[in-house]
């Protein structure tokens, strides 16, 4: 339950800011009457997201006869998850400090052109945030615990009710948080998420006969990491730790684990300064720079 509460935070918080940025630049710009299709944007993203987990639900459980076509489909939807996890955590790294910016202006060009426009350039901000959160909790809930119970989607549904809620309190300035700090500490957890959801998929890859090696375990520690007992059922709900993984499994755990971890958390290098000019610039040049007032 918490690995699906924290995609939902996570990817819930990403989705409120954005609304956020876009709902402060319309109200400062006296812009309130574009509100409407704003909400009218998310809404449909909202909606769209829902219809896309409903059908990968419905694909799972309901189009696939066989059990291997099920272990087939559960395995490349969990690669898609890890992919879209590990883009979407360095992408926001990268992105962070220049979003509101793009947002801004995309949304001023939006407002050039009419209200289809505004509504579908906040929708297009949105979905991709639903879309990946439908994917990766599919991932996660099937990784997790079989996909079975009700208790995956609610910790999902109360990730992103407290996503909301940050990005409110963050919106009326009754919150202040780090936010680098806390999409730097969600971000190295969702790794750690990622890569048991990758160990599941290289699972179902072999019950389908993909992959070979389904009875080559690496090691079984069940005597002391007991599944039934409270921490080895957090392990394994959490980061898909088993107490007898097979080789491929363990392989593909600490090969995907270990690199991203690594350079995620790496500090870039601080780019080296300029040296200074030797001679003041001339008046004409200093009046070319646009003021960052204007």
């Amino acid at each position: 339950m918490f690995a699906t509460y924290l995609i939902g935070l996570r990817e819930g918080l990403e989705a409120t800011l954005v609304v956020s940025i876009l709902v402060a630049f319309l109200v400062k710009s006296q812009r309130r009457d574009r509100l409407p299709q704003v909400w009218l944007g998310v809404g449909l993203a909202v909606a769209l997201s829902v219809v896309f987990g409903s059908l990968i639900q419905y694909t799972s459980t309901s189009l696939l006869r066989t059990s291997e076509s099920r272990e087939f489909f559960e395995a490349v939807t969990s690669v898609a998850a890890v992919v879209f996890v590990t883009w979407m955590i360095f992408w926001m790294r990268r992105a962070a400090r220049s979003i509101a910016g793009e947002l801004r202006g995309k949304l001023t060009e939006a407002l050039a052109v009419g209200s289809l426009a505004v509504a579908g350039m906040a929708f297009l901000a949105v979905v991709r945030e639903g879309l990946e959160t439908a994917l990766i909790f599919y991932a996660a809930a099937e990784s997790a615990a079989g996909g079975t119970g009700a208790n995956p989607l609610l910790a999902l549904i109360g990730g992103i009710v407290t996503a909301v809620a940050i990005g409110f309190l963050l919106y009326r300035s009754a919150l202040k948080i780090n936010l680098s700090r806390f999409f730097t500490w969600t971000g190295a957890l969702l790794i750690l998420v990622a890569a048991g959801i990758l160990k599941y998929g290289v699972h179902d890859f072999q019950e389908a006969g993909v992959l070979p090696g389904l009875n080559d375990l690496a090691f079984d520690i069940s005597a002391t990491l007991d599944p039934n007992t409270w921490y080895g059922a957090l392990l394994a709900g959490m980061f898909n730790i088993t107490a007898a993984p097979t080789v491929l499994e363990l392989v593909a755990w600490v090969a995907y684990a270990v690199p991203v971890l690594v350079l995620f958390l790496r500090r870039p290098g601080t780019p080296a300064r300029p040296a200074p000019a030797a001679t003041a610039p001339a008046p004409a040049d200093v009046a070319a720079v646009p003021s960052a007032r204007a």
